[in-house]
């Protein structure tokens, strides 16, 4: 189980890098998007990754409550800044009739 919990949480981390580094505004918030969500799922597996612990009820074993609270905060952030990028692309595409992080057009960026 934690294998592949890693295994996802580095594929999600290496390509929300890769769509962050790319030239136009839409992979970027992608890739913003996908490392925040790389974010919440490291966030959550420091509650430790357990079957058995309880979250609510009687039990010897309980959930760590911090991690949750902490995701489900991210979760909202996340969300919030998703939307104030995206506008905030629109608003680049639209004054500047080019959808390229620098700005430049398409006939300026070509050699």
């Amino acid at each position: 189980m934690e294998a592949i919990f890693a295994v996802t949480l580095g594929l999600l981390t290496a390509s929300g890098a890769y769509l962050l580094l790319r030239g136009r505004t839409f992979p970027v918030v992608l890739g913003l998007t996908l490392l925040s969500y790389a974010v919440n799922l490291f966030l959550f597996a420091m509650g430790r990754l357990s079957g058995e612990a309880a979250v609510l009820g009687r039990d010897v074993q309980y959930a760590d409550p911090v991690p949750q609270a902490l995701v489900l905060t991210a979760i909202v952030i996340g969300f919030a800044m998703t939307a104030f990028v995206v506008v905030l692309a629109l608003r680049g595409v639209g004054d500047l009739n080019s959808d390229h992080v620098d700005g430049l057009t398409d006939e300026e960026s070509s050699p």
